[in-house]
């Protein structure tokens, strides 16, 4: 099997209650955890990964007091708090690999996560063989963009499942979504 599952920020912070809410970000989490239950044992690898941002400081500037929403953004997934956690809705049982971005910088791609023990994207991938990668979660127009072209960059078929991703902004979605399939990623539905 050489197909990996790449998860991205499905956090309190990104869905409806948190500090960065999402609209449609619990179902997003509901309907990944549904596909997961179909079809978690079609991938060698389920990495899901996560804001994690540090309570002191600015993160290298990524938390700002007039954030611009762009590139500065409000304390969000603070390391420890209920908003650097997972959704609720989604069910990390069949998640293999769990990946910490951010920790005093700016990061939005899954590639710039590591796991507890130091493993990175790239490492994982290249120590199990994967050549495809599925990406789901939030947001479309930011992380979900990032991991997917960072994916690519990597040299893997891509395919975003474009019913398991929400986004900040309708129009910069669909411009992501846009960008991420004129990299040459396919844009597909999951069909959960």
């Amino acid at each position: 099997m050489t197909k990996a599952l790449f998860i991205v920020d499905v956090q309190n912070d990104f869905t409806e209650r948190g500090a960065l809410g999402v609209a449609g970000g619990d179902e997003v989490a509901a309907r990944i955890t549904a596909f997961l239950k179909d079809h978690a044992g079609d991938y060698a690898l389920i990495v899901a990964s996560r804001d994690w941002h540090d309570a002191d400081n600015d993160n290298g500037g990524h938390f700002a007091p007039e954030p611009d929403f762009i590139d500065t953004w409000p304390p969000h997934c603070v390391a420890g708090t209920f908003g650097a956690e997972f959704d609720e809705g989604f069910d990390t049982s069949a998640v293999t690999h769990q990946l910490k971005k951010g920790q005093g910088r700016p990061a939005y791609s899954l590639f710039e996560g590591v796991a507890d023990d130091g493993a990175t994207a790239a490492q994982l991938l290249d120590e199990h063989g994967i050549i495809d990668i599925d990406v789901v979660g939030l947001a479309t127009d930011y992380c979900v963009r990032a991991s997917a072209l960072d994916a690519i960059a990597h040299g893997r078929r891509v395919r975003v499942f474009t019913d398991l991703v929400a986004g900040v902004h309708a129009d910069s979605s669909q411009r992501a979504l846009a960008e991420i399939a004129h990299a040459g990623a396919e844009l597909a539905d999951s069909g959960v």
